[in-house]
């Protein structure tokens, strides 16, 4: 690790007045110490380093500019580092300016930080305010939504970045603003196929909304109408009687032979989850059974391979086929759950988890064992 004099020098060369060539090899030291956790853990002991390297984010060379960035990026990934960025360095007017200029060069990058700053929830909730200030909710979904927004990036990540923020309360609010339209322009990118990330994004930040279960019957009402927008991606090609289709949504009724499913298993179990999370209330529950969600997961259960994903499946066709509970315990979110049989829901969850570890290593172990028979 540089000793106190080589910092001090190396801080020295962080100037956008350096010679092009001396930047270069300061920034390839910086490179190579952000890339390893005791050269982060020295790097977090010299915020002046790391203000002077942020203010290079505005050098003339771009590929001094990109290093810089890179180096943002892997620290920002490490969490230890958030509160010197946020509050020391104050990368977030910055970024967050750069990030709607349409012209900008690295706005990509800014989105990994950015995303990377948010995901814990004590570091958004200083990442947020800023934001809203700033650009606003609604603008940054317009953003994402404009795919040509800016031609020098593609702002998939965005899409984590709006997952992380809906954490809040407060972003969930304006993400269901019912006087602007917000959450509805991201409904079409639950089938994004250009970008994993961007429809990982988009069904996180929805799943997220589905925990205020007041915004329920808003978010399944023609309004919103989301459930279409959920279950299409888990709609395979398998042949549905006529009574089944004529009871699911319009887009979900028979489905051409070539229609493929989700290919994520991640993404797959987040949709399932925000499901899940919408027949927690009785008119989720009962406008899922009106518009014949069960087929679907039926076929989708028969289809799924991941022992995960068809856990969390099995767990929303019981509750699609089950009995409605007591009328004091209608709203599931609102239940009050003893101490001891919380424990106990705990560890039997647990218990659940190791199991379903345990059958998917031995179904891997078989599957690497025929894989190894074909091979010979």
């Amino acid at each position: 690790m540089l000793s106190d004099s080589e910092a001090a020098e190396l801080l020295s060369f962080l100037t956008c007045h350096t010679r092009l060539d001396v930047k270069a090899q300061a920034m390839e030291c910086i490179l190579g110490l952000s890339g390893h956790r005791d050269g982060r853990r020295f790097l977090h002991s010299k915020p002046d380093i790391l203000s002077a390297l942020f203010e290079m984010t505005s050098d003339p060379s771009v590929a001094i500019v990109k290093d810089c960035f890179h180096v943002f990026i892997n620290l920002s990934a490490d969490e230890t580092l958030h509160k010197v960025l946020v509050s020391q360095v104050c990368v977030l007017p910055s970024l967050l300016k750069n990030l709607v200029d349409p012209d900008y060069l690295f706005s990509d990058q800014i989105c990994t930080i950015l995303s990377n700053l948010s995901r814990h929830e004590q570091t958004c909730r200083t990442v947020y305010p800023v934001l809203q200030e700033q650009v606003g909710m609604a603008k940054l979904v317009e953003v994402f939504c404009d795919e040509g927004y800016n031609p020098k990036a593609n702002l998939h990540y965005i899409g984590p970045l709006l997952s992380n923020l809906t954490q809040l309360q407060d972003a969930r609010n304006q993400l269901m603003d019912r006087q602007r339209c917000v959450v509805q322009r991201l409904l079409p990118f639950t089938q994004y196929q250009t970008s994993a990330v961007r429809r990982g994004g988009v069904i996180g930040a929805l799943r997220n909304c589905c925990f205020d279960h007041a915004h329920h019957q808003w978010l399944l009402s023609d309004s919103v109408d989301v459930l279409p927008f959920l279950l299409l991606p888990l709609a395979g090609p398998e042949e549905l009687t006529d009574e089944e289709n004529q009871g699911l949504p319009i887009d979900l009724q028979y489905l051409p032979e070539d229609k493929k499913r989700e290919d994520d298993p991640d993404i797959r179990k987040m949709l399932l989850e925000t499901l899940l999370l919408l027949t927690a209330t009785k008119v989720g529950r009962q406008t899922l059974r009106d518009r014949n969600v069960y087929p679907i997961m039926r076929e989708f259960h028969r289809w799924e391979k991941d022992v995960h994903v068809s856990a969390t499946c099995e767990k929303l066709i019981q509750v699609l086929i089950g009995d409605e509970p007591d009328p004091d315990l209608e709203n599931l979110m609102e239940v009050q759950i003893p101490e001891d049989i919380e424990e106990k829901l705990k560890e039997a969850y647990a218990k659940e988890q190791e199991e379903l570890n345990k059958e998917a290593e031995e179904n891997k172990r078989q599957e690497d064992r025929r894989t190894d028979e074909m091979d010979r």
